[in-house]
Parts: structure tokens; C-alpha cells; sequence
């Protein structure tokens, strides 16, 4: 006589085909949720981050890229400025040596602007151009001739080029109201410069486009975030650009007198 099948042990079911299945699942996504986990607890990582390299100020919060911009904004005009200068004296043509004057007036204002900006925010500037800025420099510096009109203008279109898309993200960006106008200020500027470099006729757009595509704005140090404004936080105060300056040597950032109301 056969014996009888021993009936299913109750409990049993989870190793089944359904059970199987089931406990696949699980495993997946227990798998997929232990690396979030993980990222999450790193430090270094998410909105704490961001949160700690924005700061409060009575303009709106200065986050790092608001604090960056301003750096620029002072570092294009400690070369442009003087490049701008000696296009005027060096120039072959008419239009280069216009594009000289242009960088002069430009940047007269604008660096009278991120001066006032930079005081109001308690923000430290440089007072020397960045290691790229000086080979800049010393290659206007030994170009003569039509050679020099050339480099003068690929050079100087370059920087601008590479600067305004700078400027478009920290206006469309900044919650900041006093880095808002200046972005304003800037963006209206550098696009002057950029139509004026082109005018003088030398602009390579070919090599321009190569360059911008093959490089991108070397980062700089950042400023380190304020504990706060230096002075009196008033009312933003507005700049009337002067067609001529009577000296064109930026003051030293250091030195920057705390702006006059109603000045």
C-alpha cells in the first residue's frame, strides 16, 4: 500500500512562484533606495550646501555666484580698463582706438559701480587682474602694428564673450537687488563692448566660435561669504556715467570711500 502525500506545510507559500516574485521585488527596491540613503547622509551633498554659501543681506540673499560676478566685474575692468588705454595710443585705425575709448568709459563706470556695490554688501575686491589677465596684457604689450589692432580686438572679444553669459545668469538668477542693477549695468556695457570690438573689422568669429566652444570662464576663488554690510544699508544710490573721466587708474578697492546719498 502506497503512503499517503504529506499535505503542504502551512507558512510555506513564500517559496512558491507568486512568493518568489514577490520577495524579487522587494530586493530591487530595497536596492534602489539604499544608495539615496546614502547620498543624502554624505556630507558635502544636497541643499545644505547651498543654503551655507548664501548669505542674508537687507538687498536679498548673496549666494556665491552673486559674490563671484562682482569679483569679475572688478577683475575685467583692472585690465580692459588700462587695454583700453593703449588701444587709444596704439591703435592703427580709427575704429580701434574708438574701441579703446569705449573700454575707458565703460569701465570707469562700471568699476565706480562694483566699488559702491561691493561696499554696501561688505564684499573684499582685488586689486590686481588674475594670472590670464596679465598674459593678456603682455601679449598687447609686445603686438605692434596691424598685428596689434588684431590682437587687441580678438583678445578683448574674446573676454567679453566669455563674460556675458556670466552676466545673463546671475540677472536671471540673483535674488539679490543691489547684484540685479549691477548686472544690469554690466550687461549693457559688455554688449556695447562686444558691438564695438566687431565694428573694428579684425573680430576672427571663426576662431572666436572654436575658442568658446573648446574653453569656459576659468573659475576664481570665490569672495568669502560676508558676515554682513559694512555700512548703512540704504537706498541703491545711481552712478551717472561721464563721457570722460579725468584720470582712468581704478583706486584701489581697499580705499573705496562709503558711497553720499543723493550724490
Amino acid at each position: 500500500m502506497r503512503p499517503r502525500p504529506r499535505p503542504p506545510v502551512k507558512g510555506r507559500g513564500i517559496f512558491t512562484g507568486t512568493g518568489v516574485i514577490i520577495a524579487g521585488l522587494t530586493a530591487t527596491l530595497v536596492a534602489l533606495l539604499i544608495p539615496i540613503w546614502s547620498y543624502a547622509d554624505r556630507s558635502g551633498t544636497g541643499l545644505s550646501v547651498l543654503n551655507a554659501e548664501t548669505v542674508t543681506t537687507p538687498y536679498g540673499p548673496l549666494s556665491a555666484l552673486d559674490r563671484e560676478f562682482v569679483t569679475k566685474v572688478r577683475l575685467a575692468g583692472l585690465w580692459e580698463l588700462p587695454a583700453g588705454q593703449q588701444a587709444q595710443q596704439k591703435g592703427t585705425t580709427q575704429a580701434v582706438r574708438t574701441a579703446g575709448q569705449h573700454l575707458v568709459e565703460g569701465h570707469t563706470f562700471l568699476d565706480a559701480r562694483v566699488r559702491d556695490v561691493a561696499s554696501k554688501l561688505g564684499l573684499a575686491l582685488p586689486n590686481e587682474p588674475n594670472e590670464q589677465q596679465k598674459q593678456w596684457i603682455a601679449t598687447l604689450d609686445q603686438a605692434q602694428g596691424v598685428d596689434y589692432d588684431r590682437q587687441f580686438a580678438n583678445i578683448l572679444r574674446l573676454a567679453h564673450g566669455r563674460v556675458f553669459s556670466v552676466v545673463a545668469e546671475v540677472r536671471a538668477s540673483t535674488q539679490n537687488s543691489l547684484v540685479r542693477a549691477l548686472a544690469d549695468d554690466a550687461n549693457s556695457t559688455v554688449l556695447d563692448h562686444i558691438k564695438i570690438l566687431e565694428a573694428t573689422g579684425y573680430v576672427d568669429f571663426g576662431a572666436l566660435a572654436r575658442d568658446m566652444a573648446m574653453s569656459s570662464t576659468p573659475p576664481i576663488t570665490n569672495s568669502p561669504a560676508p558676515p554682513g554690510p559694512t555700512t548703512d544699508p540704504g537706498p541703491v544710490v545711481p552712478v551717472t556715467p561721464s563721457p570722460y573721466a579725468t584720470t582712468f587708474t581704478l583706486p584701489p578697492a581697499a580705499s573705496s570711500p562709503p558711497p553720499v546719498p543723493g550724490s
